[in-house]
């Protein structure tokens, strides 16, 4: 537990730094966004395409890893969606307002994701996270999406052709496509280009971080309610449950399994509020379910950890 809490202190600090910065106002709202872009389009991608470059396959359980993290999707988002009738009918809960739940429940924040395992595990965790987000950045952005243009209020449905062209052109997406062909056709990446993307990657995880606490909205918890409460607590929750469960299931342990345990517990995905914004989801309810779920995973990743990853 002790060992997890420092691992996890310079996060909570980091975050912390990105939270008072952005209240000082020495960084603008709009410079906030160039640095998330920065984040998202070539920081980010350039540790995933390493890491999956480079990862070798066959000294990890990628196979039993990647079966076991899909199912506790496949569960997580069915069970959501099963849950809609009765959210509506118990608390009056609309599509919009479900979509943020959806988002919260079953996403996740890869910054923070890598941040842990890499402080936790060093790069063996980085390349075991890398393995992950193969399986469920695709999954995740393709029920988001879907779930969003069916319950949301843009009064616009994509098409297959715009739903596969998100998909294709998300960075993420390419960099773990790109990664995926260099390391299965062994394609020598050379030494100042390596070097390079180290560099990049490596700045990748406190930018990420910092601008997970710049988005911080605290005064949005003044009024807690169901819907506030359910799109936090599934995914803190349930979540790692889910995810400890099918670990067990296709028998996989140590540092696989506590990268299973760091990615199904930390919180949803930051650009989660950017597609409520774009496909008619509610962005208030959105930030609100950000902001909790970051607070309390400072609890509730050291027990998930210290609960679920012991028993393995």
């Amino acid at each position: 537990m002790l060992t997890t809490l420092l691992a996890l202190l310079p996060i909570i600090l980091i975050t912390a730094l990105g939270y008072l910065l952005e209240r000082t106002g020495l960084i603008s709202r709009d410079q906030w966004r160039g640095i998330e872009r920065l984040a998202y389009f070539l920081l980010f991608p350039a540790i995933l395409f390493k890491s999956i470059a480079t990862v070798d396959f066959n000294a990890v359980p990628t196979l039993e890893m990647g079966l076991a993290l899909l199912c506790a999707i496949l569960v997580m988002v069915g069970g959501v969606l099963a849950l809609r009738p009765w959210m509506q009918a118990r608390f009056n809960i609309n599509g919009p307002r479900f979509t943020s739940i959806f988002q919260g429940a079953v996403r996740w924040n890869g910054f923070l994701a890598l941040a842990m395992a890499d402080s936790l595990m060093g790069s063996e965790g980085v390349a075991l996270l890398a393995v992950a987000m193969v399986v469920m950045i695709p999954v995740l952005n393709i029920s988001s999406i879907l779930v969003l243009s069916k319950y949301g209020d843009s009064g616009v449905t994509p098409t297959p052709a715009k739903v596969a062209r998100d998909l294709y052109t998300n960075p993420f997406n390419i960099a773990i496509a790109a990664g995926i062909v260099f390391n299965l056709l062994s394609i020598p990446i050379p030494g100042f280009a390596l070097q390079t993307l180290t560099m990049l990657g490596a700045a990748s995880l406190p930018v990420g971080i910092i601008c997970v606490g710049a988005s911080l909205d605290l005064n949005s918890l003044r009024r807690p309610g169901p819907a506030l409460t359910l799109g936090t607590f599934i995914r803190l929750l349930v979540s790692p449950l889910m995810g400890a469960a099918f670990a067990f299931a296709f028998g996989v342990t140590g540092n696989a399994h506590t990268a299973i345990i760091i990615a199904c517990s930390v919180p949803s995905a930051s650009n989660a509020f950017l597609l409520a914004r774009l496909m008619g989801g509610d962005t208030k309810l959105m930030a609100e379910i950000l902001t909790l779920q970051t607070l309390v995973a400072i609890a509730t990743i050291p027990l998930a950890i210290l609960l679920l990853d012991s028993a393995s």
